[in-house]
């Protein structure tokens, strides 16, 4: 057993070619071998938002706090709050963020898949954003 306490990491920036306006990340976490899984807590100011992404393995985001949105490729965006649980499916093409005049947070999980989680593909634009 492993406990990571609060406060015990210091919180990153979301780095600019992943992400669009103010994204804070908070306690990442990766399990150790031969477990897959790992996360962190982010938290989107106004309007900001991953790229569009896909995940080997897929996606689970937990919404804790905020209202936010999330879009797969094709699909329409949803509206997201808190105790929103959503599942990405592996490989799907998405993204999410903040609400226009809303932040929201929310716990992402994700698996690796030979050392491999994330494929970060191009930004969302304001128009596929929907402003």
């Amino acid at each position: 057993m492993k406990i990571t306490r609060a406060g015990s990491q210091p919180s990153a920036s979301g780095p600019e070619n992943w992400f669009t306006g103010r994204v804070r990340i908070d306690s990442p976490f990766k399990c150790e071998e031969p477990g897959r899984h790992m996360g962190a807590i982010v938290s989107f100011e106004c309007c900001s938002r991953t790229n569009w992404h896909s995940h080997p393995l897929g996606q689970t985001l937990i919404v804790t706090s905020g209202v936010g949105r999330v879009q797969r490729e094709g699909g329409s965006i949803e509206e997201i709050r808190p105790g929103d649980i959503i599942t990405i499916l592996p490989g799907e093409k998405h993204w999410h963020g903040a609400a226009p005049s809303t932040a929201m947070t929310h716990i992402a999980i994700t698996e690796s898949l030979d050392g491999k989680n994330t494929d970060w593909m191009e930004p969302v634009t304001d128009e596929q954003y929907g402003l």
